[in-house]
This record gives structure tokens, C-alpha cells and sequence, in this order.
């Protein structure tokens, strides 16, 4: 079972690669790693009360793939943002690998991506305000970016209270 523990913290080397496309042939781990995913994500929502998605590389999972629990699970593969909005709002960021820390990002208010879904589908998914919010954190990840590395300026941190 996945745990907190298992999340990669701020400052492993990892969380700073950027990851490789899931492969046709691997689609068969997909569904543990989704499992992994979930877990590791119910475990922070029941530790700090927060979490809509987690990133492959946050598990050290080296792979170019998200997994979102909203309305129902998203598993999002070999995404690509193919459009988004010039439109920009900030936002105070969290991310489970510093879970009680805030950092202040801008983030396009819209977007469009394209991606590959647990049974290999092409699917294209348009959404604003807070998804689009997280999914540009989602796939930040997949490219070893991190929030605190899009903070607005130097004040831009804070504690989880």
C-alpha cells in the first residue's frame, strides 16, 4: 500500500527529470500504477485534508502520465497541452511533495489537452479555472517543474496553517 511516505520530497533529484512517453506495450502497468497513485493520493487527503491529482514522477513512477480524482478518476496519458488561453489568474499552489507549503503561481485560465486514456484512446479535454489549474501543475510534473519553481517573486511562499 502507497503512503505519504512514498511521495518524492522537495529536493530529490527525481522530481527535477523530465519523464519518457508511456509506451503501447506498457499499458499493462498502467493499472497498478494507477493503483499506487490512489493510494498515495487518499493518504494525503486524509493527512492534510487536500488532493485532486498526483503525477507519476511524484512516486518516482518515471513516466509521462497523471492521475486526477474529481467527478470520477482521470487517468491521464502522454498528455499534451496543445492550447491555452493568454488569459492568466494567480493562484496559491500545494503540491504533496512539500504538503505544507502555499506558492504563489500564474496560471492560464483555460486549456485544451490531448492525451491517451487508460484503454489507449486518443480523447482531447477543454477546461478552465481550477482544473486547468491543476492539470498545468499535473503536467509540470511530467516535465520536472515544479510550483516553487513558478512562483510569482520571492514572497510568494507561505506555511499550511
Amino acid at each position: 500500500m502507497k503512503t505519504v511516505g512514498d511521495i518524492l520530497k522537495l529536493g530529490d533529484p527525481r522530481l527535477y527529470e523530465t519523464c519518457e512517453p508511456v509506451q503501447k506495450e506498457e499499458l499493462p502497468l498502467v493499472k497498478n500504477w494507477v493503483k499506487d497513485l490512489h493510494e498515495a493520493m487518499e493518504d494525503i487527503r486524509k493527512q492534510y485534508g487536500f488532493g485532486r491529482g498526483i503525477a507519476a514522477p511524484q512516486l518516482g513512477i518515471m513516466k509521462r502520465m497523471f492521475y486526477l480524482q474529481l467527478d470520477k478518476p482521470y487517468i491521464i496519458i502522454n498528455p499534451e497541452i496543445i492550447q491555452a488561453s493568454p488569459e492568466m489568474f494567480e493562484h496559491w499552489d500545494d503540491c504533496m511533495s512539500f504538503p505544507n507549503l502555499f506558492v504563489k503561481v500564474k496560471r492560464h485560465q483555460s486549456l485544451t489537452l490531448e492525451y491517451l486514456d487508460e484503454n489507449w484512446e486518443k480523447r482531447s479535454w477543454t477546461v478552465e479555472g481550477a482544473i486547468s489549474e491543476l492539470i498545468q501543475h499535473e503536467y509540470d510534473h511530467l516535465d520536472g517543474v515544479l510550483c516553487t519553481m513558478r512562483a510569482i517573486d520571492e514572497k510568494s511562499f507561505k506555511w499550511r496553517v
